[in-house]
């Protein structure tokens, strides 16, 4: 058995009034819109605790000694290393293992590994730092050279 939806239909005159051209009137064309830009919004309570649990391992791992999210310290900025990584579909899981088992090369420091941080955890860290913005970097970079 079909079930069929039925659209209320306003009279083209109704909508000219109410200034709305959406068939459902102007408080259901307002509700629809601000479901839309809640749906695609890139903000989110899960990701916000997501966010602020990488972030605490990081400070409990004593990460940001050597890393920060957007300046180059002793290691790479975090949204460097995801600029570097954006094109590989495996990046988290290869980050996640770098975290764990260390990196040497690539100048006088390296880092050391950290096998005291869970799978999970480096996961989480991962996940973090993969979702930090390389542009966002770039434009410090600007600002500073511009001052």
């Amino acid at each position: 058995m079909k079930t069929q939806i039925r659209v209320p239909r306003v009279r083209a005159s109704a909508m000219a009034e109410s200034g709305c051209l959406c068939p459902f009137g102007p408080s259901r064309a307002i509700a629809i819109g601000v479901l839309a830009l809640l749906s695609t919004a890139p903000f989110s309570p899960a990701r916000a605790d997501a966010t602020a649990d990488a972030q605490r391992l990081l400070n409990q791992y004593k990460c940001y000694i050597c890393h920060s999210d957007h300046r180059a310290k002793a290691g790479p900025a975090y949204a460097d290393v995801a600029a570097q990584f954006r094109a590989q579909r495996d990046a988290v899981s290869v980050i996640a293992v770098e975290i764990r088992r260390g990196i040497r090369g690539g100048g006088p420091w390296h880092m050391p590994p950290h096998p005291e941080v869970s799978v999970a955890e480096a996961r989480t860290m991962a996940r973090y730092i993969m979702s930090l913005d390389p542009a966002d970097t770039s434009r410090l970079r600007d600002a500073n050279v511009n001052k």
